[in-house]
């Protein structure tokens, strides 16, 4: 479903969600399904994006760019690399072309497991995936990576004994310092074979003004979301090698085509200067 299909009101269609869904809290997902304009949210969830507006007036284009990044390194991992088996975890709700669209462009045989603790991506997951064997969608939550990597789906969808891509795309800032990222990261990377990958986008904090709004509209809204010195997000990718171009900044990472002139960071909106991506190998 094309985002510009999608009516964010729709109060006349709650019966369409799973009874245990806490429709007076905004949550992670659904808020930023509202940010790009979906319907799969209620009213604290807009009153959520509507913060994130305010504090960053082209949110909905940093929320797109952080799905383009997506689709980006999805068809660096598949082409360049040739994986062909997908973890994504904090997947959030269906947006046009998400994971298993670009990888199964590429390669139909890809198989793709979607992750998230939300029951609203569960129920829609299932949904829109019932005639795909070769996509699933598992609840569990990145605190707990044993949960991840021992669900039945998992296990089922998965070859453990091959390469394996884990996503960690626009969620790492959701994830506290006393929660330990990247220890949760490092017990995930530990479990896949040599070969694999990790992708991870988060949010930076070199001082800029931009990076600070975000992350005050998160802590406002959501009760957290950190932007992260440049440092501490390396160090999610510690005893792997990071691939061309490297840790960027968005607007300016092109995994395919390193090479390709990109913006300077005194010439980028303040919204690109929000987000960073990077994609590195398991030797």
């Amino acid at each position: 479903m094309s985002s510009s299909d999608r009516d964010p009101s729709h109060e006349g269609d709650i019966h369409r969600f799973p009874p245990d869904i806490d429709m007076s809290v905004p949550s992670i997902a659904r808020t930023y399904d509202a940010i790009l304009g979906g319907k799969d949210n209620f009213e604290p969830d807009r009153a959520a994006a509507r913060v994130f507006a305010d504090s960053i007036p082209k949110v909905r284009e940093c929320a797109w760019e952080n799905r383009e990044a997506l689709i980006r390194g999805v068809q660096y991992l598949s082409r360049v690399a040739g994986v062909d088996q997908f973890l994504d975890i904090g997947s959030g709700l269906p947006t046009e072309r998400n994971t298993h669209e670009a990888a199964q462009e590429i390669n139909p045989e890809a198989r793709v497991v979607y992750v998230d603790n939300d029951p609203i991506v569960l129920a829609h997951g299932r949904a829109l995936l019932a005639t795909n064997n070769t996509t699933s969608v598992v609840t569990a939550d990145l605190r707990d990576p044993h949960a991840i990597l021992t669900a039945p789906e998992a296990k089922r969808m998965l070859d453990f004994d091959r390469p394996i891509a884990l996503m960690i795309v626009g969620i790492l800032m959701h994830i506290s310092d006393t929660e330990e990222p990247n220890r949760l990261i490092g017990e995930l990377v530990d479990a896949l074979p040599s070969g694999s990958y990790l992708f991870i986008t988060s949010w930076p904090d070199t001082g800029d003004p931009a990076q600070k709004s975000l992350e005050r509209a998160a802590v406002q809204t959501l009760g957290n979301g950190w932007a992260r010195p440049v440092d501490d997000l390396l160090a999610h990718f510690v005893g792997l090698d990071l691939v061309p171009p490297g840790l960027q900044y968005i607007a300016q990472w092109f995994p395919e085509t390193p090479e390709v002139p990109v913006p300077d960071f005194e010439d980028m909106e303040p919204f690109q200067r929000t987000q960073m991506a990077g994609i590195a190998y398991k030797p």
